[in-house]
């Protein structure tokens, strides 16, 4: 499949959407997706790696090739599908995505999935009540945001939206807007420290090196 395409459809598939910047892709990634195949009766996840994240900086961001590539090795759950396709359709917002899959894929039922660290500031996403108007929302618990994320102000905004954990299941059924916040194990991964490991790692094999040479 190319970087930029649309993975298969057909209708009726319950499909959770996950987006971020996979810069890298990492286990925490797979732990969420699966926990969203498992707890929401999902049929497929698509990562959706973007071409740029408007509230991050992109000055570290891998090239998009690089980063679906990365994610595709790490991703062998025949369930997970990795795609860059945002790039082709000129989308860098949640929100424009949303809308074109909605538009070109009607008979889909789509989930958005995101960490409960983003949960805190979704509210400063584009459009972030129509985010919710259009799809349902999962909320998978992160390390040290089990308490804060459901009194983030967007949390606050749809509490009568909320669906019982009980009912998760559901979720992908039900009329927009509808989300719910899934608890269990946590991963702690994160891609930008693994960046930074990364670099410091970089950074000592070069004093190492330096170091020899003298």
């Amino acid at each position: 499949m190319r970087d930029d395409a649309l993975p298969p459809t057909a209708p009726g598939l319950r499909i959770g959407l996950y987006g971020g910047s996979f810069n890298p892709a990492h286990a925490g990634h797979l732990h969420v997706s699966r926990t969203a195949l498992k707890r929401l009766r999902l049929d497929r996840v698509w990562w959706l790696v973007t071409p740029g994240n408007p509230l991050k900086d992109t000055g570290a961001l891998a090239p998009l090739g690089e980063r679906v590539a990365q994610a595709r090795t790490l991703a062998f759950d025949p369930r997970i599908a990795v795609t860059g396709f945002e790039a082709a359709i000129g989308s860098r917002y949640t929100i424009d995505t949303l809308r074109w899959l909605v538009r070109h894929r009607p008979n889909v039922r789509f989930v958005w999935i995101m960490g409960a660290d983003s949960l805190g500031s979704f509210h400063r996403w584009r459009s972030y009540e129509e985010i919710m108007a259009l799809v349902p929302v999962a909320v998978i618990d992160r390390p040290g945001h089990t308490l804060t994320a459901p009194a983030a102000k967007a949390a606050q905004a749809f509490a009568a939206a909320r669906v019982p954990e009980a009912e998760a299941a559901s979720l992908a059924t039900r009329a927009p807007p509808a989300w719910t916040f899934l608890h269990g194990p946590r991963s702690a991964l994160s891609s930008t420290a693994l960046r930074n490991r990364a670099s410091n790692s970089a950074s000592f094999g070069l004093k190492a090196a330096s170091r020899g040479a003298h």
